[in-house]
């Protein structure tokens, strides 16, 4: 079947329904599709774990959370920073509140209420949804979808693709989109885990730390630094404090962990070399360093046999290999790195191969660490995409009209 649409938004995630939203109050007829049965399954399970909104942070600093990417992002992120995200979720009647980390969430801690809100003024605006329609690519100037109803064909003004990276494909994101573009000729870069847990093949004794956190320690992998937490695992490492180096290791780097980095190397050998008694090693780790049992257990794993001389112990402790540790798989990753980089968009993020296809969200190459920085990042890029195209939409009806 052989359909028209005025602009059409691939993909009903944060970024796509932000496209619409601004496409929408131009005053266009949008439809939005996704391909699995329901919208926002990504940010459903980001909200599991409270739904970090945004983070409150000066904007030079968080901007710089995107690394490379930053002087491409910052004119979208300057229009919508932090401030205007928790704006924009308080009118959808979510209160928000900034942690002690300055990280900004709702007050209800789950994305349902904020996505239960966000359809429904988009449904008030007049846009149309279909969902259980996949995106198969392009059938001569039509969209083609495969459908409960069969095989369908939109012809369409504009289309803005918010089709997500290629982690958790259960709920979405499997990246499937590349290939279709890469056909046309549009430059890729490859895909790549960002934002990953770390794989570790324990030795049995560290079964006794499964579940248990490693708090005020720091991570390191190149240039990438964390002091925020992780837990170990039956798998290795998880957690925010491992995600924000998980790009040092995928860039080949060892994952080197500081397990007292409130304390320099020679204090940490001055304590050390207190004397011990009778005590066991393990004793006067605890009693000297208060040393927690989880990175007692890390320490023995990685640095047996422990020296038993002060300064070459306390230089373990401050920058201790964990030998073999590597990735989790794609799949697994909170996020992606790679995607459509910048010289295949212009500043509309329009392709530049296709005109009047506009692309946002994780479907662009760039990155950055968990922490509000993903989610404002997708809505930033999805409102500028949007926003472009309703002014092509615009300018195709006053040039029809002349």
């Amino acid at each position: 079947m052989r359909m028209t649409a005025g602009a059409v938004v691939i993909g009903g995630g944060p970024a796509g329904l932000m496209a619409a939203e601004e496409l929408a109050r131009a005053g266009h007829a949008v439809t939005v599709i996704e391909a699995k049965p329901s919208l926002g399954r990504k940010l459903l399970m980001a909200g599991k774990s409270g739904l970090n909104l945004t983070k409150e942070e000066e904007a030079a600093a968080f901007l710089a959370a995107y690394a490379e990417a930053a002087p491409w992002l910052a004119p979208m992120i300057a229009a919508f920073g932090p401030a205007e995200v928790r704006d924009w979720a308080e009118g959808l009647g979510q209160e928000t509140f900034a942690g002690s980390t300055a990280r900004v969430f709702p007050v209800a801690m789950k994305a349902s209420p904020l996505l239960r809100a966000w359809i429904a003024r988009l449904t008030d605006l007049g846009v149309t949804f279909r969902t259980r329609w996949r995106w198969t690519g392009w059938e001569g100037d039509a969209l083609a979808f495969e459908t409960p109803e069969g095989r369908q064909l939109l012809h369409s003004a504009v289309t803005v693709l918010a089709l997500g990276g290629a982690s958790w494909a259960r709920l979405g994101s499997d990246g499937a989109w590349a290939a279709l573009l890469a056909a046309r000729g549009i430059p890729l870069a490859p895909f790549a885990p960002a934002n990953a847990g770390v794989a570790v093949a324990w030795s049995p004794h560290m079964a006794a730390v499964y579940g248990q956190p490693l708090k005020g320690v720091a991570f390191r992998a190149g240039a990438w630094t964390s002091r925020g937490e992780a837990v170990i695992s039956a798998r290795g490492l998880e957690g925010s404090g491992i995600y924000a180096v998980s790009r040092g290791l995928r860039e080949g780097h060892p994952l080197v962990i500081d397990l007292m980095p409130d304390l320099a190397e020679a204090e940490v050998a001055r304590r050390l070399s207190r004397p011990r008694g009778r005590a066991s090693l393990s004793n006067h780790l605890r009693k000297a360093l208060k040393l927690a049992p989880a990175a007692h257990a890390l320490l023995n794993e990685c640095a047996r046999p422990l020296p038993a001389d002060p300064p070459a112990l306390a230089a373990r402790i401050k920058a201790l290999a964990v030998p073999n540790a590597t990735l989790r798989p794609i799949d697994e990753a909170i996020s992606t790195a790679g995607g459509l980089p910048r010289a295949a968009l212009d500043d509309d993020l329009m392709l530049v191969q296709m005109p009047g296809v506009f692309c946002a969200g994780e479907m662009l190459d760039w990155e950055a660490p968990t922490g509000g920085y993903l989610l404002t990042a997708c809505l930033a890029t999805g409102r500028h995409a949007g926003q472009g195209a309703a002014r092509r939409l615009a300018l195709a009806k006053a040039g029809a009209a002349g």
